[in-house]
């Protein structure tokens, strides 16, 4: 597997495809509670985000944190040719949810919130019912990037490592209440982990030497972590590991996360209280590792430091996300 070279892809002809996923950051139209407060900041963002788009070119792109189905009509407004989307119909209380931009047609699979039926609901904070629902629904489509190939994607946007306390507060009482919002948030995010790795085993249906499927999103953790690590499926053979290069019977079930195969200076896609950290990832099947040819972020310029508080970002252009691409080839 090729390594990447840097943010800017090299030329590729028909025979290539490019897929990635970004977190857009607080998409939604001005005037909100959430979005840019006026005309001039939204349309910053939109021509940022657009310009980072354009300048990668991908053929698709799964997509987090759309508060406002319209923004991303206009985002798409934004851009040359013809571009086809879907979006998630469940949101979160914020109203973000996931989708895709594509090039290519796209057709949806399965659009799921609950948690499987074995999986028992988990608390959620000091006071409600535990929940048994996603977040934020996980979207899946097919599309065709060659003919006769077809290519089924996931995108998700599982439980934020920000925490947030009741009466909209981003900062905790005490340490009691950090400890304990920090244990819900983990309690979801491997919840939602185990809901969407049950969405991917539908897609794969035991023949991922075969089917090529891919999971984007911004996970909300790096690519040790447990919740990353469920995702996963069968241990072993991830790229770097001794037993990469042999066969074994997990090779049908398993994803690899494409997060080795970043060049080193690019290995993140979030800055976080100063530590950059790779939080969005792409992971595939056996089948479609074969047709990786590399993997890389694309960030613009430096990403800027996010703290415990996002609404001090609302007016910002730029994502605080790199989007995280690969790029693969077709016979």
């Amino acid at each position: 597997m090729a390594v990447g070279k840097g943010f800017l892809r090299e030329p590729r002809g028909q025979e290539m495809a490019i897929i990635g996923t970004w977190n857009l950051e607080n998409l939604y139209r001005p005037g909100g509670r959430f979005g840019p407060k006026d005309e001039d900041a939204y349309a910053a963002k939109l021509k940022a985000l657009a310009s980072t788009i354009t300048r990668l070119d991908p053929d698709l792109l799964g997509v987090q944190e759309v508060g406002d189905p319209q923004a991303l009509a206009d985002l798409t407004d934004t851009l040359d040719g013809q571009w086809h989307t879907a979006l998630s119909a469940h949101p979160d209380g914020r109203g973000i949810r996931v989708g895709f931009l594509s090039r290519l047609p796209l057709t949806t699979l399965a659009d799921v919130t609950d948690f499987p039926s074995s999986l028992a609901p988990v608390q959620a904070d000091d006071h409600n019912e535990p929940t048994a629902r996603m977040g934020r629904g996980a979207l899946a489509v097919r599309l065709e990037p060659a003919p006769g190939h077809p290519l089924d994607v996931v995108v998700c946007h599982l439980k934020s490592k920000l925490l947030s306390f009741p009466d909209g507060r981003f900062n905790p009482r005490d340490e009691g209440e950090r400890a304990r919002y920090a244990a819900y948030a983990l309690f979801r995010r491997g919840a939602e982990a185990v809901t969407v790795r049950g969405l991917a085993d539908e897609l794969l249906a035991g023949d991922g030497e075969a089917r090529d499927v891919a999971v984007l999103g911004d996970l909300n953790d790096e690519p040790a972590a447990a919740t990353t690590q469920i995702l996963l499926g069968p241990t072993g053979s991830q790229i770097g590991a001794s037993g990469f290069d042999r066969p074994d019977h997990g090779d049908a079930a398993r994803l690899w996360n494409l997060a080795p195969s970043i060049p080193e200076d690019q290995r993140h896609s979030r800055v976080h209280a100063g530590q950059p950290e790779l939080i969005d990832h792409i992971l595939v099947s056996h089948a479609l590792l074969a047709r990786v040819e590399q993997a890389f972020t694309g960030a613009e310029h430096p990403l800027p430091s996010v703290d415990a508080d996002p609404t001090e970002r609302r007016d910002k252009p730029a994502s605080d996300h790199a989007p995280v691409l690969a790029t693969l080839r077709y016979p």
